[in-house]
């Protein structure tokens, strides 16, 4: 960012300032002992002495009589500054306070005839000086592009925006929680690492200096996890972030934060278990209901349980007809063509040669969109996921489930595939001719023994959009990934 720009407004703030120490203020001040706003107004007895300091949104200058507002972030209190309750230098300084500027007061609790809470001022420190004009008299900017790139601003003038991120950090707080009632241990592994692994997605590289040897950054910490579980740990989490060097849009960023549990002899309805207990507690202790709005449409999700469980392939026949799998490609390249035509929507069917593929678009395209409350997809095609155990009974499917909500994959889970010899092959068919991209470390480990494992990952950014009611990640993520300006 470029360094301020002089205009007016910053330099009337300059010479407010200048005023400020020539009466002995400093303009950025020292500790200063004081008492929330929220806790302020919760506990308010008429005539008790109060110390509070935060943020000046609001000021009217009325000759003896004098109004402001002030937000420290967990409240908005009125503040009166009367002439007869200030020295000349309190009173002096008070009119070179500008919007934005942060003070700490003491006075006493005062109840307006109006009934607002107020403190009467009787003394005032200069704690820090803001140079820059707030926007719109703190209404708040208005351009979405300036509020993510300047999200102290955006935090500064929005309550809204404020609480949306203390309700992220309740939920995190309260996930940690959860699991750690449940006999779970947190744990963290390496964020560099020498190869990708977990996932199928595009790293970003770096290097070490120290060791003279490239790096990347970790799209996934599900194979460090797992050889945890080989060294004896039953039941583990990690909190943290990953790192994909991917597209961007309303529900991806390249640095986003992943929640991965592991348990020792648990399969995916173990993990089915855990969603079912940690969302409605979310729910409960967080948000306060369990019926959740979200989205401009303000669709209603609910989050109690029991949540749906049904099968890819049963979706699929339930919108494509029962003897869809039954049916040559050609037959069902002309039926889908129909079906997005009937649905008004499109697939991109010019590249696909294949039956796998050619449903797995329908699914992504016409089925998931569709899955509104809280629904378990079970029993995906093996291709898709290659650390998950085959299904005892078809060993084209794989134990797993993708839960889905309001339409997109908020987390899924497996029964993890424990056996060396089939994890090889599994890793071996995704990396193709690039066989240096199989982490043979981690084949190592498998060879040692790992229990019966069942698996999750949940993104908390989309977690927190679903809880909140927003539909676009930046709203979730403080200081989320913009294009240079």
């Amino acid at each position: 960012m470029s360094a301020p720009e002089e205009n007016e407004y910053r330099q009337n703030r300059l010479n407010a300032m200048s005023e400020l120490e020539k009466l002995g203020f400093k303009p950025y001040g020292r500790a200063y002992d004081h008492t929330d706003l929220k806790t302020l107004r919760e506990d308010f007895t008429e005539g008790a002495t109060a110390r509070a300091a935060g943020r000046l949104l609001m000021i009217r200058r009325m000759g003896k009589m004098n109004f402001a507002t002030m937000n420290d972030g967990t409240d908005r209190f009125q503040l009166i500054f009367k002439r007869d309750e200030l020295s000349e230098t309190l009173f002096a300084g008070f009119k070179q306070l500008n919007l934005g500027d942060i003070i700490g007061v003491e006075g006493s609790l005062f109840t307006t005839q109006r009934g607002e809470k107020s403190i009467v001022v009787k003394t005032w420190e200069m704690l820090a000086k803001a140079l820059e004009q707030p926007p719109e008299k703190f209404h708040g900017l208005t351009d979405q592009e300036e509020r993510y790139r300047r999200r102290y601003v955006d935090l500064m003038t929005n309550d809204d925006v404020r609480e949306r991120f203390r309700v992220r950090s309740a939920l995190l707080a309260e996930t940690r929680k959860y699991l750690w009632s449940k006999g779970f241990m947190e744990v963290e592994t390496p964020i560099l690492q020498d190869q990708a692994g977990g996932a199928a997605a595009k790293p970003f590289f770096s290097h070490y200096n120290a060791l003279d040897k490239d790096c990347v950054m970790r799209i996934a910490p599900e194979l460090y996890l797992k050889r945890l579980l080989v060294g004896g740990f039953k039941k583990v989490f990690e909190l943290g972030k990953d790192f994909r060097n991917e597209g961007i849009d309303r529900s991806h960023n390249p640095e986003f934060t992943v929640l991965e549990v592991y348990e020792a002899y648990g399969d995916r309805r173990s993990m089915e278990n855990i969603i079912e207990g940690l969302l409605p507690h979310l729910c409960d202790t967080v948000i306060g209901t369990r019926k959740v709005e979200y989205g401009e449409a303000k669709e209603v999700i609910d989050f109690t349980p029991p949540y749906r469980r049904v099968a890819y392939n049963d979706l699929v026949k339930d919108l494509m007809g029962a003897d869809w799998f039954d049916i040559d490609f050609a037959a069902q390249l002309e039926r889908a063509k129909a079906k997005a035509k009937e649905l008004d929507a499109e697939l991109e069917l010019d590249a696909l040669h294949d039956e796998l593929m050619l449903t797995h678009e329908i699914y992504d395209k016409l089925i998931e969109r569709t899955l509104r409350q809280p629904t378990f997809v079970t029993r995906i095609p093996h291709e898709f996921v290659p650390l998950a155990k085959a299904c005892e009974d078809d060993p084209r499917l794989v134990d797993v489930f993708e839960f889905v909500v309001a339409g997109k994959e908020l987390c899924p889970g497996y029964t993890e595939q424990n056996n060396p010899l089939e994890q090889r092959k599994a890793l071996e068919h995704q990396a193709g001719e690039d066989t240096e991209k199989i982490d043979e470390d981690f084949i190592s480990a498998l060879e040692c023994g790992m229990p019966p494992t069942g698996g999750l990952g949940i993104g908390i950014d989309r977690l927190v959009m679903f809880l909140t009611g927003t539909d676009s990640i930046r709203d979730v993520i403080l200081f989320p990934q913009m294009k240079t300006v």
